[in-house]
């Protein structure tokens, strides 16, 4: 609804929900490398953001330092694999905003923000109260989920397609 609404307000400006020449649903025409910084720029979100709340977390999850991080340190695989899903929700991004016509800093949080209430927060706060998850645990992961999508966005408008 929310998409369909942003759609109809281009439309209503004169504007084409694709680039130009684009053929439909085409990821043509993304900047790759603002799609880099904002992965990046992502990837730090989390780290501050898990730095900050890291105790909270953990007491949310209820779990130990030592039983989270053997050996007392993360898993490379696990911090790769957080980058390489950080940059695909980029690269997708990306492509969802290049079918919205003109590209900027606004049409770019919005878009996050739609994204995260209507696939991000639904989906997690489901996973989340059939695992039986704190909600302590549920607000933590879910800013975390907002910030990455909202920076990503912020990036993203800023840089352009």
């Amino acid at each position: 609804m929310i998409a369909r609404a942003l759609l109809a307000l281009h439309h209503a400006r004169g504007q084409s929900p694709a680039p130009k020449g684009a053929p439909p649903m085409s990821f043509a025409g993304i900047n790759y490398l603002a799609v880099i910084v904002a992965a990046i720029a992502s990837f730090g979100l989390g780290f501050a953001w898990y730095a900050t709340l890291g105790k909270r977390w953990m007491a949310a999850l209820g779990m130990s330092r030592e039983e989270l991080l053997p050996g007392g340190r993360h898993p490379w695989s696990t911090l790769v694999l957080t980058f390489i899903a950080e940059l695909v929700m980029a690269w997708m991004l990306a492509g969802l905003l290049g079918h919205l016509g003109t590209i900027d800093i606004r049409t770019g949080l919005i878009s996050a923000i739609s994204l995260w209430v209507g696939f991000v927060a639904t989906v997690m706060l489901v996973d989340h109260r059939f695992q039986r998850a704190r909600w302590a645990l549920s607000l933590i992961d879910g800013g975390h989920w907002l910030g990455v999508l909202l920076l990503q966005g912020a990036v993203l408008g800023v840089f352009g397609l």
